[in-house]
């Protein structure tokens, strides 16, 4: 029953996480954004101690269920550990804790969240290798499905489907997300869980949680036969069926020991008095107490210092250069991630904001400091002053939630004029594209020329009314590069 309920709860985790990172329309985060917000790390991120506190006391009742049924990553190998047990059973055995392994593997995030690198704690967070995952690799095809519907169904007239563009937002995160794939996928098909219990940080911390949780899988010696089925049948490789000894800190309470047992020794449920001498002799009591104090301590502390610190519109007729990004001395950062600091403490490069921007603008990093974090890029469209949709999803608090009245009023960047780029300033043609399209009016028509009435009108910027949204940028017409581009700030401040 145990195992049977793990099964069906994870299905439908796993099944509704998908379909948030799928979704590109953003009405599915209503009822479906709590998930993202609920995993270890985005919460701890975000210091969400509510969440932090819950998924502790959880696992502390009842060992590594989070990695189980919570985790999609987690959820992900097991299927992939599922579908390689068809082909052959038994097929685990017993292996050692590689205790310094996932020691080291901690520390380097433990020393990442502190140090800022950002990279080294994207590459690691579990929920956002998923994120990537979905979102690189499986949102594109959804995406040609919902077309192939859209053009089914405006062939009869009837418009339940609209059609997106599908195009590859980074090149970057598809070679990561790929690459995560097939070395999961290697892992969890020969030995299970080896990613959970090695490398991932976040099954770290749980697992020594998990040493001292009420619930366990525990043996019951006097109807053991050994004949070797739990060992050969846990994916975490956590079962010493000969000394009748389990490792509780990679036991990620799935339950298929107990289903193999055909003897009835192996029962999840509260110690016993006699299980307390065979614990004993297996580890002592006060270095057990120890670790989990300095993982703690560890935990606490990165979370404190975290907590501080191409449309071708021409009306078909000609063809038109694509536009090329500016180089800006400062990257653009969502409207409600503070700042670049901000952005680069707690942004885990889960790629949900990415997938759910309606307007087209946020894209992955290429740039190393910031690599696979969300950017702004105005080529496809510009930040729309009644859009908050990249707030409402972020997870790990990198971009604060604000509302429409917020947003107004927020600068992210100011628009800067470049005369050589402006055709009415080369050319004499006129345009004024950017001042009509203003929506905080920050940009004025005047003279290139004061002194000559004939002269050819040429944009100026009031810096203290322009928010940064880029719809100047965007509709600029000159090419290869705009006419007027926005350089972000480092630090966003209401106007």
């Amino acid at each position: 029953m145990l195992r049977k309920i793990r099964i069906v709860t994870a299905t439908v985790i796993m099944v509704l996480i998908t379909a948030l990172l799928l979704d590109f329309t953003g009405t599915l985060h209503h009822w479906l954004g709590w998930l993202a917000k609920v995993q270890f790390l985005p919460a701890l991120l975000a210091c969400n101690v509510v969440i932090v506190c819950a998924l502790l006391l959880l696992t502390m009742i009842m060992g590594r269920i989070y990695c189980s049924v919570i985790c999609p990553l987690g959820i992900m190998q097991d299927v992939i550990s599922w579908f390689a047990g068809k082909h052959r059973k038994n097929r685990f055995t017993y292996s050692g804790e590689k205790r310094v392994l996932r020691l080291v593997m901690l520390g380097m995030m433990v020393v990442a969240l502190i140090a800022g690198a950002h990279v080294i704690v994207a590459l690691l967070a579990p929920y956002s290798s998923y994120g990537r995952i979905v979102n690189s690799l499986l949102q594109p095809l959804y995406m040609w499905g919902n077309n192939l519907l859209a053009s089914i169904a405006a062939h009869y007239e009837s418009y339940a489907f609209y059609g997106v563009d599908v195009w590859m937002k980074s090149v970057t995160v598809t070679a990561v997300a790929a690459i995560t794939l097939v070395a999961l996928g290697i892992l969890a098909w020969r030995n299970g869980r080896t990613y959970c219990n090695t490398i991932c940080p976040v099954g770290t911390v749980l697992g020594y949680v998990a040493k001292f949780s009420l619930l366990k899988v525990r043996f019951d010696a006097d109807k053991c036969k050994s004949c070797s089925l739990c060992s050969k049948n846990c994916k975490a490789s956590c079962i010493d069926y000969k000394s009748h000894t389990m490792d509780y800190s990679r036991c990620v309470t799935c339950g298929d020991c107990v289903e193999k047992c055909n003897f009835g020794a192996l029962r999840y449920r509260l110690a016993r008095k006699s299980d307390g001498k065979k614990a004993a002799k297996a580890e002592s009591a006060h270095d057990e107490v120890r670790r989990a104090v300095l993982v703690g301590g560890a935990i606490v502390a990165a979370g404190a210092v975290t907590a501080q610190v191409n449309k071708k519109v021409d009306g078909g007729l000609a063809a038109i250069a694509d536009k090329k990004e500016p180089s800006r001395s400062t990257p653009l950062t969502p409207p409600g991630s503070l700042g670049a600091h901000n952005m680069a403490t707690h942004c885990t490069a889960c790629q949900l904001c990415v997938a759910q921007c309606p307007n087209g603008v946020l894209r992955p990093s290429k740039d190393l400091k910031t690599l696979m974090q969300p950017t702004m890029n105005y080529d496809r469209g510009f930040c729309r002053p009644e859009c908050t949709r990249c707030s409402e999803v972020c997870p790990t608090g990198a971009i604060r939630e604000i509302d429409q009245s917020e947003k107004s009023s927020l600068q992210i960047g100011h628009a800067v004029w470049v005369k050589d780029n402006c055709l009415p300033a080369w050319n004499g043609t006129s345009c004024g594209n950017c001042a009509r399209h203003c929506p905080s009016g920050a940009i004025m028509m005047v003279p290139l020329d004061e002194n000559d009435e004939n002269s050819p009108m040429v944009p100026v910027v009031n810096v203290e009314r322009c928010t940064g949204c880029g719809s100047c940028e965007y509709v600029c017409p000159s090419r290869p590069f705009s006419a007027i581009y926005v350089e972000g700030h480092e630090q966003h401040r209401s106007i």
